[in-house]
């Protein structure tokens, strides 16, 4: 269930994942990798008051940190440089990632792909040559750390390489729950508001790192940047702002020059 919204009934279904192995899911279900949610659908439900509501997304936000850390704690030992991609639907997650394997290398990108249904997203990164997985969270709206910790499982993950966890669209849900990720990278599109980032706070305040993307599109747009930059810094003034366009490749070096300065700590912890 998702603490924000309720979401969560339904399946999840992890590509490549063994099915019906021995393993107890945090939410008191066998876990055959189709996710069926044991806990209310709806943090509003009728019969729930607001203590045990607070009690349960306690709860909830405990056991995803607790699968967090062990994810954490295992790609650090491989050194591996690990970010979740966050954004609102179309702002362009799929794109860059392609383009920034392209520049980057195939053999030092690894994907997570999160949608609600279907493999296009995966589909897309596999045909540059990278490695990806599909999590296809059903009616769930954020992946969560257990997930990806399965997921990485079928990856064949390279030691000192990137993983790119791209998540659901969403710019609500996915700012509550820790992944294992050493950042949170907030994608905003020229495409949407500049006022993203006062609408959905939560999300800009947990990103370590923005990128506003598409920007070979501000000639014909009606899009205030400045406005953007200075609603990002005031919900964070310590976000890093990089502007580029996966389409033109205006940017690019300097998203690049971060992975590179990424994977360069990450190989030295």
């Amino acid at each position: 269930m998702c603490v924000t919204c309720g979401c969560g009934e339904g399946e999840v279904r992890i590509e490549g994942a063994v099915a019906h192995h021995d393993h107890v899911h945090d939410q008191e279900h066998t876990h055959d990798h189709e996710h069926h949610h044991g806990v209310p659908t709806h943090s509003h439900a009728p019969g729930i008051t607001p203590s045990r509501r607070v009690q349960i997304e306690q709860d909830i936000l405990a056991k995803n940190d607790a699968y967090a850390r062990a994810n954490r704690q295992q790609l650090s030992g491989r050194g591996i440089f690990a970010l979740n991609l966050v954004s609102s639907p179309g702002a362009g997650k799929t794109s860059l990632l392609c383009k920034t394997i392209e520049l980057l290398g195939q053999q030092a990108v690894a994907v997570i792909e999160g949608d609600q249904q279907t493999s296009r997203d995966a589909d897309r990164i596999r045909a540059t040559g990278a490695q990806a997985i599909q999590i296809n969270t059903g009616k769930g709206c954020h992946l969560d750390a257990h997930m990806v910790g399965h997921a990485m499982e079928n990856l064949t993950m390279a030691d000192q390489s990137v993983l790119m966890i791209e998540n659901v669209g969403n710019l609500v849900c996915p700012a509550a729950f820790d992944l294992g990720e050493t950042h949170k990278v907030v994608i905003l599109s020229v495409t949407e508001g500049e006022d993203k980032p006062i609408k959905y706070p939560d999300m800009f305040r947990a990103a370590s790192l923005m990128l506003l993307n598409k920007v070979d599109l501000l000639p014909y747009l009606n899009y205030d940047l400045d406005a953007a930059l200075t609603y990002a810094r005031q919900v964070n003034p310590g976000i890093r702002v990089i502007q580029l366009s996966a389409t033109s490749g205006a940017g690019m070096d300097e998203w690049l020059d971060f992975l590179r300065e990424g994977m360069a700590q990450a190989r030295a912890v």
